[in-house]
């Protein structure tokens, strides 16, 4: 797709099965969801941005424990790979250039099912304001397709829990072999204020609505962020300088461009010490670079590439997303 292709589609289309006519305008009826746009700029570039967002809005009370929500009815369990073998650290050769057109995943994405990875985020001099669970939840069909389930909770530390609560869970049903969304989900609690959104993808205008989720028209090959986040670390940055996806956070579609800076970047982070390869992500609306933020992701030179930190420079302040536990 060239560029003008985002600037075309500004607006996402939601049909609900029986609507009179195409919803075709952000319609937000609470303040909130402003807010979550906002947060969720980060998340979909990266899938896992949400701590500067928290040092915006914090509340009290302990966090809720993380319970899945019920799968969708379309979804039934399958066979799951194993589990890439993690060699630690390894060496890695400097970047490739390539003219070719990177293929969606490179020899198939190297998820494993029962995947745990969390997150602490520290904003400025402020640490552990939120955590961030990333979960790999299992592998099925959904809609006549192999599919990843993908699941990510959120919720605020004390102290600034005490001044915004929130405690959020995003489902992620992903094409298998591209991780392409299906589905994606928002099941959101915050101020005690709850919003369920369940959106259907669709790349065409005259597909009808499904009765059990609202659709949402976007373009082929758009991505939801959890999907985006395990793209970025199947993607073979040692071959490959760049990539780039349509991204679609339950609000917006944006363009997210990620270019590799580096394959021998040191990090410490609570898990450990890694060797990373560090990539630089922009992410454009309507085909304009958002200038007033920017993302850097850091992936382990391991056979799992996990990514193990996330460092984003807001307009407002610093945030750093690093890796506390892996299983």
């Amino acid at each position: 797709m060239k560029p003008d292709d985002f600037r075309v589609q500004k607006d996402i289309v939601r049909r609900k099965r029986g609507a009179q006519s195409d919803v075709s305008k952000e319609r937000h009826t609470k303040s909130m969801s402003r807010r979550i746009t906002l947060g969720l700029t980060a998340v979909a570039a990266l899938g896992c941005a949400a701590g500067a967002f928290y040092w915006l809005h914090a509340r009290s009370n302990q966090p809720l424990p993380d319970v899945p929500a019920p799968e969708p009815p379309g979804f039934h369990e399958g066979p799951t790979p194993e589990k890439p073998a993690d060699t630690g650290p390894a060496k890695s050769p400097g970047t490739v250039e390539s003219k070719k057109a990177p293929p969606a995943v490179e020899s198939g994405p190297l998820l494993r099912a029962g995947e745990t990875l969390e997150f602490t985020a520290n904003v400025s001099k402020l640490d552990n304001v939120a955590n961030l669970k990333l979960q790999v939840a299992g592998r099925g069909n959904f809609l006549g397709k192999s599919t990843w389930h993908l699941q990510a909770f959120v919720h605020t530390e004390n102290p600034l829990r005490m001044v915004f609560e929130l405690d959020d869970q995003f489902d992620s049903y992903s094409d298998a072999g591209a991780l392409t969304s299906l589905q994606y989900e928002m099941h959101l609690s915050e101020r005690g204020q709850k919003v369920e959104s369940v959106q259907r993808m669709t790349a065409g205008a005259n597909e009808p609505a499904p009765e059990d989720a609202t659709a949402a028209r976007v373009l082929p090959g758009t991505r939801d962020p959890l999907g985006m986040m395990q793209y970025l670390r199947n993607v073979d940055w040692t071959k490959t300088p760049e990539v780039r996806s349509p991204v679609y956070d339950g609000h917006k579609l944006y363009d997210v461009r990620a270019k590799v800076a580096g394959t021998l970047a040191s990090v410490t982070v609570p898990a450990g010490n890694y060797t990373a390869s560090k990539v630089n992500i922009r992410v454009l609306e309507n085909g304009v670079e958002m200038k007033d933020a920017s993302f850097t992701l850091y992936l382990a030179n391991t056979a799992a590439r996990t990514p193990v930190l996330l460092e984003a420079v807001l307009p407002f302040a610093t945030a750093r997303v690093e890796l506390v536990k892996s299983n």
